[in-house]
């Protein structure tokens, strides 16, 4: 009761803040909180969208991990992409973030935009033309001419580059949300704290990322970590408009990719909120490790 008292007075407070975020926060509610609160009990039941929901219990879930092959492929694929596009997307985007930081405020607002637009364009027409397979893509020509390759290479179809090429997409599409939250960071640290720093005998940049910017931007580097964690298991548009839906031999299908199979193409939602509610298990417990991990 203390906690809801001192939230009402907060909110009494500072009304006029409150007002104005409300339009985000209602539309949010609606179509955020409330569809997964519902697809938690949803998991449980078959559902058509025809018919009425019909319970099944665990059954969902048991041809989920026992019957389901795509699925567990699915897994597979998702475990690949999250490991190797969390942590290196996170790190381009450290990284990114920390070079331009330096620069002019013109110069890095430049830098800012160039390397943000991606995340915001639809780019997927023209990485079809540098991976296309034939002998006009731009990837195929040019290591044709280099002598690389005699042949053009299937790099959307063959099973051996599908998700290769899915990945490589998803690291240059990144830098999101996580690159503006650690470019913030950046700015807002306290620059008479280098000044001290190189007084009391600091001496190198490895120095000042360790004992300035580090310390200094947890709650960036926690934020960015959670949306990089998040798009990672989450990707699934990626796939689907590269190297089609199915990919070849199920070779890009994430786990994402396997809910909106069963949810918007088959219209089996009891199965697909099931799919969803694993998927949002994993991304909970992989939320709290990083958590933890900054926290620390």
């Amino acid at each position: 009761m203390d906690k809801l008292k001192k939230l009402w007075c907060d909110v009494r407070k500072n009304r006029d803040c409150y007002l104005m975020l409300a339009p985000f926060m209602i539309l949010f509610v609606i179509f955020t909180i409330v569809p997964v609160i519902m697809s938690l009990p949803v998991g449980f039941t078959n559902f058509n969208m025809a018919q009425p929901p019909e319970f099944v219990g665990f059954d969902n879930y048991i041809n989920l991990f026992l019957s389901d092959k795509v699925f567990t492929k699915a897994i597979r694929v998702t475990i690949i992409f999250a490991v190797i596009t969390g942590p290196v997307s996170y790190m381009i985007c450290f990284l990114l973030a920390w070079l331009i930081d330096g620069l002019p405020k013109k110069l890095r607002s430049i830098f800012t935009l160039i390397f943000y637009i991606p995340s915001m364009a639809n780019v997927y027409t023209v990485w079809k033309i540098i991976f296309s397979g034939d002998m006009n893509g731009w990837l195929n020509s040019t290591l044709i001419e280099w002598g690389f390759i005699q042949s053009p290479v299937q790099w959307l179809t063959d099973s051996r580059y599908v998700l290769g090429v899915t990945i490589t997409v998803q690291l240059w599409l990144s830098l999101g949300a996580g690159f503006l939250a650690l470019s913030a960071g950046f700015r807002n640290i306290d620059r008479n704290l280098y000044e001290v720093a190189y007084i009391e005998g600091m001496d190198s940049k490895l120095q000042e990322l360790v004992y300035i910017v580090i310390p200094s931007m947890k709650p960036q580097m926690l934020f960015a970590g959670v949306m990089q964690i998040v798009s990672s298991f989450t990707a699934g548009t990626v796939a689907q408009e590269l190297v089609g839906f199915p990919s070849t031999d199920y070779k890009a299908h994430t786990i994402m990719t396997h809910a909106y199979d069963y949810g918007w193409v088959r219209w089996e939602m009891g199965y697909a909120s099931a799919i969803c509610t694993v998927l949002f298990i994993a991304m909970y417990v992989c939320n709290k490790v990083i958590s933890r991990l900054f926290k620390e």
